[in-house]
């Protein structure tokens, strides 16, 4: 099977693997768990109020998330979102939404539901003695959240979020689906090109396996100098 493997074709590549694929994977992957964190802070904290609505569409707008594939979310954000854009802004044409803000978006809104359930897990680990000691000085509820809870809670929570990123990092390879060249898009255009689907493939699958291993090993050692300090 491998008598005519053809390393020259990985090497000639690897400028545009990682000038252009590897490079849009990693922006998507910062971008969208730096909007995922904040969205799901947000939704953690609507979760845990005691206003009613504002839980129950957090919970609601969490458990419809994690019930559907991150592939139909792409493919509903960028066929539907412009017709809705369309009825919503009164627009002649669908509202041309793009198909890198399309997955960034898409991967935003989608990754903030698990990001949130991390967030809930974290403050919910912090000992409720704190928040009576801080209501008992006389700080309001964002002022206990903002200097008391949250920098704990985030600390619990480092190694949990880096996790949950590694995994929205493998992820990105789904925006195949709209042909945005990403890493995995890049080795397939060039499999495709030079009719080199093994070397390709197998070199794609190779460079996910040693970033995600490398990033969990790091984890990993975050988690247990945390727990030390802790």
């Amino acid at each position: 099977m491998f008598y005519d493997f053809d390393f020259d074709v990985i090497i000639r590549s690897l400028p545009y693997l990682f000038l252009e694929g590897m490079r849009f994977t990693i922006t998507l992957t910062a971008l969208a768990t730096a909007g995922g964190v904040v969205l799901g802070t947000f939704l953690a904290l609507m979760r845990l109020s005691g206003f009613a609505p504002l839980s129950l569409f957090a919970a609601g707008y969490v458990n419809l998330m994690r019930s559907l594939p991150l592939v139909l979310v792409i493919f509903w954000f960028y066929f539907l979102v412009p017709y809705i854009g369309q009825w919503v802004t009164g627009a002649s044409r669908p509202i041309q939404v793009g198909a890198f803000w399309s997955s960034l978006v898409t991967f935003t809104i989608f990754e903030a539901a698990y990001f949130s359930e991390i967030v809930r897990a974290g403050i919910q680990s912090i000992p409720r003695g704190q928040s009576d000691a801080a209501k008992a000085v006389g700080m309001t509820y964002s002022q206990n959240m903002r200097y008391i809870i949250l920098p704990q809670a985030f600390r619990n929570m480092i190694p949990v979020l880096l996790t949950q990123t590694i995994i929205l990092f493998q992820d990105t390879s789904l925006v195949y689906v709209l042909s945005i060249t990403d890493f995995l898009g890049a080795a397939s255009k060039i499999a495709q090109r030079d009719g080199r689907l093994v070397e390709m493939y197998l070199f794609a699958a190779l460079v996910y396996f040693v970033i995600s291993l490398g990033a969990s090993q790091l984890v990993r050692m975050l988690q247990k100098r945390v727990a030390i300090v802790r």
